[in-house]
């Protein structure tokens, strides 16, 4: 009985050796089986074709994961303004953000760049979505340029996830304009250096919520508003700003989300790679249903909810020589906005 005693003991004692001698790295994350409970919010309100595809973008990591990550969902402004987010998901309120750049660019220089400037992302011929937005994502990562982004942001205590597109960019007016004289004193509600970008070519530019636009638009507080095609098929702005304006945009609006510095930095290397994953996913989603929301834009303009509202050569023109004097202030005020314009140009010659 003693010596059944003792192989049994012998047993465990060489079980538990073994397991506590295995190289950390080979046990997986299912065997490690610690739950994240994630926080995202977004700067867009609910409605937003982008905001409401995050819940894919959730649904993903969560299958990736096999149930490690689990991701709460919010809108503008459900937990914060969206003001706010960017303070919010530095001091951990929130883990993660959904936004474009251009908000906090006074924050982070190259944010601004890194949105979209007046005509950085005005592509030669006339790309699909899909073939805008590849071109975009392989200038982020072919070039270096997300390394000088990530590089930004880890000095705000943040980690740049990755970069998404919501389709060209939706002017909406409540007047048809098609000369430059025409925008004369109009208020363009709009973000980051495209307020100096229309206030050179003299109309206002300003910002509000996006959640406060159709009631400016209607009410006449303001006279346009920039955002993307969710602008007319979820936002609805065409009711109270039915002409849409063209030329002197961009045929990308960028995005980005961006996760707390201490909560990527928590996470095992697997996951990491669960949360690039599905963040690439969600790129290529929200391309096909920006590009099926396009489709819809056809049948208003047909119907006569939307009318389409193009400026004549003279006026784009001016649009144009506004962006490249904007690009060189914008260098002026900060290095990494330089490096990042640099960048551009250098991709835009190789474009042609």
């Amino acid at each position: 009985m003693k010596v059944k005693r003792i192989s049994i003991l012998m047993t465990v004692v060489l079980v538990a050796i073994f397991v506590t001698t295995l190289p950390l790295g080979h046990l997986t994350a299912d065997a490690v089986g610690k739950t994240y409970r994630l926080k995202i919010q977004s700067a867009y309100p609910r409605g937003d074709l982008s905001m409401e595809l995050l819940k894919d973008f959730a649904q993903t990591a969560n299958k990736l994961s096999k149930g490690q990550i689990r991701i709460q969902v919010f809108a503008d402004p459900e937990l914060v303004p969206a003001e706010q987010l960017f303070e919010a998901t530095q001091k951990g309120t929130l883990d993660m953000l959904h936004a474009v750049a251009a908000m906090w660019g006074g924050i982070v220089g190259v944010g601004e760049v890194e949105f979209g400037l007046p005509y950085a992302y005005n592509l030669p011929g006339e790309p699909d979505v899909y073939e805008a937005g590849k071109m975009i994502r392989d200038f982020f990562f072919n070039t270096g340029y997300v390394d000088l982004l990530r590089g930004e942001y880890a000095k705000q205590g943040l980690y740049w996830l990755d970069v998404h597109s919501y389709g060209p960019i939706f002017t909406m007016s409540t007047k048809k304009i098609t000369t430059c004289n025409d925008m004369k004193g109009l208020k363009f509600r709009v973000e980051g250096s495209w307020a100096d970008y229309y206030n050179m070519i003299g109309a206002r530019g300003t910002y509000i919520s996006g959640m406060e636009a159709y009631m400016g638009l209607k009410l006449g507080t303001i006279d346009a508003s920039q955002w993307d095609v969710s602008a007319v098929t979820g936002l609805n702005w065409q009711e109270v700003a039915p002409y849409r304006v063209l030329g002197g945009q961009n045929d990308v609006v960028v995005g980005q989300i961006l996760f707390n510095q201490k909560t990527w930095n928590s996470l095992p290397d697997d996951l990491k790679k669960v949360m690039a994953d599905a963040a690439e996913d969600y790129f290529h989603k929200l391309n096909k249903i920006y590009d099926a929301e396009l489709k819809k834009v056809e049948d208003m303009v047909k119907a006569g909810t939307i009318i389409n509202s193009p400026i004549d050569a003279a006026c784009d023109a001016q649009h144009e020589a506004a962006a490249l004097k904007l690009w060189d202030q914008i260098g002026q005020r900060d290095p990494a906005a330089a490096e990042a314009i640099e960048m551009i140009k250098t991709w835009r010659k190789a474009l042609k």
